[in-house]
């Protein structure tokens, strides 16, 4: 089941709100009300672009909340941090996302060998979907909205389409690798996946909501990489993982399935209440 939570979400299967990971021992993703809890039984080292738990850290929790989308918070880590503190959990130790994709549409995916095993669980909303590179609204340190050159000021799609308000929308990733990694490995991975990433939104057709172009992910993507590194393991150091080694395209392939397949989701629900 690669929607592991759906049945929880939207048929109200209480018992149906864990899923247990077959590639990191005692790894466990549970749904709640308003979040999704990874949990390891041990502190991994990780890579986070999180808003909560951002840069390198160890962590043996991450969380995806859920916020509506006309959320508007100047200060997203202390909403998470209240978060945190009104679920009991403590606040060291962990990353924290926001996501205003239906959790029903989270979308879980393992690969195990025998290097290394591979979780990756996402939550994925283009609303406000974005292309790197291209001509279009951006906001500096100060919250000071401006705009932004890119190469082709002549793109009819540039010209036309009428700029659109800035609302929360995101692509989540959480990625659990039960192995041993380098740091510089670590960042490759990352790089990896956010290539995943923007291939799966080509091959969908998304869109930047503002120029028309491809985009290449959202204005608020996100991800945590977390690596076990346990030492007493029999894995292999892993030193690259482009998209040429086993690694890499482990990372790639449950990146690309997950985003497509929380984007399909997320779209078949629309198409539903479309249809009430």
């Amino acid at each position: 089941m690669t929607l592991p939570f759906y049945n929880y979400f939207a048929n109200g299967k209480t018992d149906e709100n864990e899923y247990v990971s077959s590639s990191w021992p005692g790894l466990n993703i549970s749904a709640h009300e308003r979040h999704i809890k990874a949990q390891s039984p041990m502190a991994a080292q990780a890579l986070s672009s999180a808003v909560y738990g951002g840069g390198m850290l160890e962590l043996d929790r991450i969380f995806n909340i859920y916020v509506d989308r006309h959320y508007r918070c100047e200060d997203p880590p202390r909403d998470i941090e209240q978060a945190l503190n009104e679920w009991q959990e403590p606040r060291d130790q962990c990353a924290g996302l926001l996501t205003a994709v239906r959790l029903e549409h989270t979308s879980v995916q393992e690969y195990t060998s025998d290097e290394f095993g591979l979780l990756c669980c996402t939550t994925a909303g283009v609303s406000n979907a974005a292309r790197a590179g291209s001509e279009r609204t951006v906001f500096d340190a100060a919250g000071n909205k401006t705009m932004a050159s890119g190469r082709d000021h002549s793109s009819p799609s540039a010209r036309n389409l009428t700029m659109q308000p800035y609302v929360p929308g995101t692509i989540n990733i959480m990625l659990w690798l039960n192995g041993r990694m380098t740091t510089g490995a670590m960042v490759n991975a990352v790089q990896t996946a956010v290539e995943a990433k923007a291939a799966a939104l080509a091959d969908a057709g998304v869109l930047d909501s503002e120029n028309g172009l491809p985009a290449t992910g959202t204005t608020t993507d996100a991800i945590v990489f977390a690596v076990r590194q346990a030492v007493e393991e029999p894995h292999p150091m892993i030193t690259y993982a482009g998209t040429a080694t086993t690694a890499g395209a482990a990372i790639g392939r449950l990146v690309y399935d997950t985003v497509t397949e929380s984007l399909q989701a997320g779209l078949l629900w629309k198409e539903r209440i479309r249809h009430k």
